[in-house]
C-alpha cells in the first residue's frame, strides 16, 4: 500500500515538473534566438516558436498580410555564382568603379561618393574594376533613374539604392545585385543582395558619434521598455507584466508612460519596435543608445545580416505574444543583458556610426564573396574591432592578429625584429644595434637605410641576423609591411636612439602581456587647446600621456599593414611631408583600433640626453606641425587617442636593494 502511494506521488510530482517545464521553456526561447541565420535560405523573420503555437497562422500569414499576394524576388534565380563574373577580381582584389552620376545629388549621396572614393577599393578605371556601382537617385514618384551606358545587363554592378520607396518593375535589375536600406523580405535575395542600415540624412560621413551606454546593467531608476513610435519618438513604459505597450486592443493599465522625441534616445534596457518598414530607422538609435533591439515580427532584412550574428545584439519576439514577450524579458538574466548592450556598442561603433563605414562594409562583404575560403571568419565579423579592421590578406586566423590573445586565453610566443630606420646622415648606429643585438629575445635586426648617404660596406658582428634594406626615402616607409620581417614583434628604432639591453629585454615582457598596445619609452601627450580653438601635443615630460614615440617602442607587425593598406592616402602623404606627424599618425591607428592608451616603461635619464631635440630650441614639436594633429582628427572623423598615467616598471626597479637581487640592472644606473 505505502508502495502503492509513493509511486502515485512520484508520477503527481514528475508530471508537475513537466507541465511547469513546458511553460518556461517557450518565454525563454522567445527571449533568446538561436544560432545565426546568414546561410539559412528564408528570410526574416525567423520564427522560434511555430511548433508552440498550433492555432496560429503560419509565419508570413499574419491577418495584416493576408490580402497582399506574396511577390517574387526580384532578378528571378539570380544568385551570386550565376549573375557574379568573380574571375576579375582574382588579381587585383576587390576594385570599385563609380559610374558618373548625372544630375544633382543630395548631401548624403555625395557622402557616399566620398568615402567610396577614398577607400582602398576605388579605381577611376573602368577596366580595372572588378565591381561597377551605380548610384540609384531621387526621382519623381513612379520613375527609376535610368541605368548607365556600360550596363552589360547588370552584370558585376552593384545598385545602390537608399530610398525607403521602392522602384517600380520597369526598372530590370537583371543580373546586378542591390544594395538597399532595409529592403523587404519578400524582393531579399539571400547571398546576393546586401541588405543597409535606413540612415539619417544627417549622419556623417567619418567618425561619427559613439555609443551612448554608460550604465551596463539596469539601472533601478532606468525603465525595462521603450516603445518606438510612428511619428519617429519613443514611449518608455512601466514594468507591469500585465501591460502590453504595443497592443491597442489591451484592457490593462499601461502604467506610467513618458514621451521623448524623435531625436532623443531612450535610456531603456529594452527597445521594442514593431516589424513595420518605417521602423528601420529606430533600430539604429536603439544599437546606438545600447537599449536592446527587440524586434516585434520584423518585415525587413536586417541590415548585414549575411555576416553579423544578430542573436548577439538584439530580439526576435512574437508581436501576437505580448504578455509572454514580456514575461521573458523581466527574467532574462543580467548577464546576457550586458553581453547583449556591450555588443550593440561594438556593431554600432564597428559598422554603423559613419557613411563610410556602412559603404566600406558593403564592399567589404562582397569582397568576402570573392574571397571564399580565404575571407574573413565569423569571430572577425562579430568580435572588436571587427571585420573592417582584420584585414584578410594578412591572415584568416584569428591567433595572428594582436586582438585576439585575451579573448582566447593566450599570449604571443617566440622573439621580436628590431627594425632600425636611419634617415639623416650620420654615423652608423653601431652601439645601439650592440644593445639590441644582447637581448635573448632579439631574433633579426633590419637596418632600414633610407639617407642619401650610402651605408657602410661592414657592419659589427652580431649573435643575430643582420640584413640591410634600402628604403625609398619616405618617413612612412618605416611601417612598410616588409617581407623580411619574420616574427609578431616589432622594435621600432630610430639610428640616434639609445637603449640598454634590459630596458629591450623589460618593454618585450610587458608587450607580450599587452600585444594589441604600442610599449613605448618616450611619451607625448595630447590637448584641447582652448585659445587656439584645437587639439595641441606636447613632448614635455609629465605624468599623463596618450602617445608613444616610434624611435623606441614595441607594437605588432599587423598594424605596418593597417598603416599601409587600410589609412587614406592623404594622411600617408601628411606624416612624409611633415616627420613629426608620423608618430602621432601611428598613435592615432593603434589607438582607434584599440581605444585603449599605450603603455610607458622606464627609460633611463642617461638617454634623453643622447636624443636630439625634435627641433633647434627645445622639446617642443614644431608649431607648423601642430596643425597635423588637427588634420589626422579631421581625417578620422574624431579624436581617437586616449590619455593615461600608467607606467609598468620591473620589480625591485626602485627599492633599496642590492643591484645584484635585481634582473634588469642597468635600468638602476645613472
Amino acid at each position: 500500500m505505502q508502495s502503492w502511494r509513493g509511486k502515485s506521488l512520484w508520477l503527481a510530482l514528475s508530471a508537475s515538473w513537466l507541465l511547469v517545464l513546458l511553460r518556461v521553456f517557450p518565454l525563454l526561447r522567445l527571449a533568446v534566438p538561436a544560432r545565426p541565420w546568414a546561410s539559412a535560405p528564408q528570410g526574416w523573420p525567423r520564427w522560434l516558436d511555430t511548433e508552440l503555437l498550433p492555432s496560429f497562422s503560419q509565419p508570413g500569414e499574419l491577418p495584416e498580410d493576408a490580402p497582399q499576394p506574396p511577390q517574387a524576388p526580384r532578378g528571378g534565380g539570380c544568385d551570386w555564382g550565376a549573375c557574379f563574373d568573380a574571375s576579375k577580381c582574382r588579381t587585383g582584389g576587390l576594385k570599385v568603379f563609380v559610374h558618373p552620376v548625372a544630375g544633382p545629388i543630395s548631401a548624403s549621396h555625395r557622402k557616399i561618393l566620398a568615402s567610396i572614393e577614398s577607400s582602398r577599393y576605388h579605381t577611376a578605371s573602368p577596366e580595372e574594376a572588378c565591381l561597377l556601382l551605380f548610384l540609384s537617385l531621387e526621382v519623381p514618384a513612379g520613375e527609376c533613374s535610368p541605368v548607365p551606358q556600360q550596363w552589360n545587363g547588370g552584370r558585376n554592378h552593384l545598385v545602390l539604392d537608399l530610398h525607403p520607396a521602392p522602384c517600380p518593375q520597369t526598372f530590370q535589375l537583371e543580373r546586378a545585385m542591390v544594395a538597399k536600406a532595409s529592403p523587404t523580405v519578400d524582393t531579399f535575395r539571400p547571398g546576393f543582395d546586401v541588405a543597409l542600415p535606413l540612415l539619417p540624412e544627417a549622419h556623417p560621413l567619418r567618425g561619427g558619434a559613439p555609443g551612448q551606454l554608460r550604465q551596463h546593467s539596469p539601472h533601478p531608476g532606468v525603465p525595462l521598455l521603450a516603445l518606438a513610435e510612428e511619428r519617429g519618438g519613443w514611449r518608455t513604459a512601466g514594468t507591469d507584466p500585465s501591460t502590453c505597450p504595443w497592443d491597442g486592443r489591451c484592457e490593462q493599465d499601461r502604467g506610467p508612460e513618458q514621451t521623448h522625441p524623435g531625436g532623443t534616445l531612450p535610456n531603456a534596457t529594452f527597445c521594442l519596435i514593431p516589424g513595420h518598414r518605417p521602423d528601420a530607422l529606430h533600430f539604429l538609435q536603439a544599437l546606438q543608445a545600447g537599449c536592446i533591439p527587440v524586434l516585434l515580427s520584423p518585415r525587413w532584412e536586417l541590415p548585414f545580416s549575411e555576416v553579423i550574428d544578430w542573436t548577439k545584439a538584439a530580439i526576435v519576439a512574437d508581436e501576437r505574444l505580448p504578455f509572454q514577450v514580456l514575461a521573458a524579458l523581466q527574467e532574462m538574466p543580467l548577464t546576457r543583458v550586458l553581453a547583449l548592450r556591450q555588443q550593440t556598442q561594438f556593431l554600432w561603433d564597428a559598422y554603423f556610426s559613419s557613411v563610410e563605414k556602412v559603404m566600406h562594409t558593403t564592399l567589404e562583404i562582397i569582397q568576402d564573396r570573392i574571397f571564399g575560403a580565404s575571407a574573413h571568419a565569423s569571430l572577425l565579423w562579430n568580435s572588436p574591432p571587427g571585420a573592417l579592421l582584420a584585414l584578410p590578406t594578412f591572415s584568416t586566423s584569428p591567433s595572428d592578429f594582436p586582438f585576439y590573445h585575451l579573448q582566447r586565453g593566450s599570449r604571443p610566443v617566440g622573439r621580436f625584429s628590431a627594425l632600425i630606420w636611419v634617415g639623416a646622415p650620420g654615423q652608423p648606429p653601431l652601439k645601439l644595434i650592440q644593445a639590441v643585438a644582447g637581448s635573448q629575445n632579439c631574433a633579426q635586426i633590419l637596418v632600414l637605410w633610407s639617407s642619401e648617404k650610402p651605408p657602410p660596406s661592414r657592419w659589427p658582428e652580431t649573435a643575430v641576423p643582420l640584413t640591410v634594406m634600402d628604403g625609398q626615402r619616405k618617413v612612412s616607409d618605416r611601417f612598410f609591411p616588409h617581407r623580411a620581417i619574420s616574427t609578431d614583434a616589432i622594435l621600432s628604432l630610430d639610428a640616434h636612439s639609445s637603449v640598454t639591453t634590459s630596458e629591450v629585454d623589460f618593454a618585450f615582457l610587458v608587450w607580450q602581456s599587452f600585444p594589441e598596445r604600442m610599449v613605448g619609452f618616450l611619451t607625448w601627450n595630447h590637448f584641447w587647446d582652448e585659445a587656439q580653438g584645437g587639439w595641441g601635443y606636447t613632448a614635455e615630460r609629465a605624468n599623463e600621456f596618450s602617445m608613444v614615440l616610434t624611435s623606441a617602442a614595441f607594437y605588432h607587425r599587423y598594424y605596418h599593414t593597417l598603416f599601409t593598406h587600410s589609412l587614406p592616402k592623404a594622411l600617408r602623404t601628411l606624416a612624409d611631408e611633415t616627420p613629426t606627424c608620423v608618430d602621432i599618425l601611428m598613435n592615432f591607428l593603434v589607438a582607434a583600433v584599440t581605444k585603449l592608451p599605450p603603455i610607458k616603461v622606464p627609460y633611463g635619464k642617461q638617454h634623453f640626453e643622447a636624443t636630439p631635440p625634435l627641433v633647434p630650441g627645445g622639446p617642443e614639436p614644431q608649431p607648423t606641425a601642430r596643425d597635423c594633429i588637427n588634420q589626422m582628427a579631421a581625417g578620422f572623423g574624431y579624436m581617437p587617442l586616449v590619455s593615461s598615467r600608467l607606467r609598468l616598471d620591473p620589480v625591485l626597479f626602485k627599492d633599496p636593494v642590492s643591484v645584484l637581487r635585481k634582473k634588469y640592472r642597468s635600468l638602476e644606473k645613472p
